[in-house]
């Protein structure tokens, strides 16, 4: 199929503007994603209507904590990405030689009609690599009733993205750092376009949830934690934010964070935010939502399980205050 947002140029050279690497591809080769591919002056979606992975995942593993808790979502990854994280957890995604098997828009959306309660979530790879398939299976989507969700690393470009907002019900984007060095020299990327996503999104009235890995001696200073939390308090103290522990994973070969980060990031989250969680972890504290107006627990979670407690609706149950959930 043939791929949106790019430009033909001399000589079956060609110029995608789907991210900010806004790739210049010769005739026969992909762009950075792997997967948009110049074939004699024509950018082509190698990855439409086909999926890597389809699996039914409790939404808390996206992780959104905040948006139909305790529900199913069909899950679809397809390959590509338009990062190169040499801590990736799903490095094996990220060729274009990914085995996949036929899975069109119609396809999903009866999978997600016959599985989920809530719909789609675009996932485990980058999705916006493959942004045909999932403005197309969007679209069917949202007419069926469904929701959509993007978990991903927010690398936008604007018009592309304003074309998938209005369709987009819930995102988890990672904000790997604060820093647009750590961007660049262990992400291949940039950091405004993902804060720049962040904010249109929350502007778009999308339900945004946000997650940071902590990477020992890479980003999980005092000070980062503390710059990252006030970036996030200045666009909303309503956004959800989740800190993961990292493991090992591709290549690099740091040890997994310790207690102590994810203590720290906590303790200096929540003094500015009012959803704060860990992820990764077991028996820390950061697994519950908690009421910010009158501390009531409102969900207890044990690991992807969840108990209701003191959640009514959109509300909390013990004061009556409007919280930041959805469904």
């Amino acid at each position: 199929m043939e791929a949106r947002h790019y430009e033909k140029l001399d000589g079956l050279k060609v110029q995608c503007h789907l991210c900010p690497h806004e790739c210049l591809i010769a005739d026969g080769k992909a762009g950075f994603c792997g997967v948009r591919r110049n074939v004699a002056g024509t950018i082509q979606a190698t990855t439409y209507a086909r999926a890597a992975v389809v699996a039914l995942d409790p939404i808390e593993k996206k992780p959104l904590y905040h948006f139909h808790p305790g529900t199913d979502i069909l899950s679809i990854g397809q390959a590509g990405c338009t990062f190169r994280c040499q801590f990736c957890q799903n490095w094996h995604m990220l060729s274009a030689d990914v085995p996949q098997t036929g899975f069109t828009p119609e396809d999903a959306v009866e999978a997600a009609r016959a599985r989920s309660p809530v719909g789609i979530a675009y996932t485990y790879n980058e999705p916006y690599a493959g942004f045909e398939y999932v403005l197309d299976t969007s679209r069917l989507a949202r007419a069926a009733g469904l929701k959509n969700v993007l978990v991903t690393n927010g690398y936008y470009m604007p018009e592309p993205f304003e074309e998938l907002a209005p369709l987009t019900d819930a995102m988890n984007i990672d904000l790997k750092s604060i820093r647009d060095e750590f961007y660049k020299k262990y992400c291949h990327g940039d950091l405004a376009p993902v804060q720049r996503t962040i904010e249109r999104a929350v502007e778009q009235g999308i339900h945004v949830e946000v997650t940071n890995l902590l990477i020992p001696g890479l980003n999980d200073s005092e000070e980062d934690i503390t710059d990252l939390v006030d970036y996030m308090a200045s666009v909303s103290v309503e956004i959800p934010v989740h800190f993961s522990r990292y493991h090992p994973a591709y290549k690099m070969d740091l040890p997994a964070t310790p207690d102590s980060s994810l203590h720290l990031a906590y303790r200096t989250a929540v003094k500015k935010l009012r959803y704060v969680y860990l992820g990764n972890v077991m028996g820390m504290e950061g697994s519950d939502s908690v009421c910010p107006h009158c501390g009531a627990t409102l969900i207890r979670r044990s690991g992807y399980a969840i108990r209701v407690d003191k959640l009514d609706g959109t509300r909390c149950g013990a004061c009556g205050a409007a919280l930041n959930f959805v469904g």
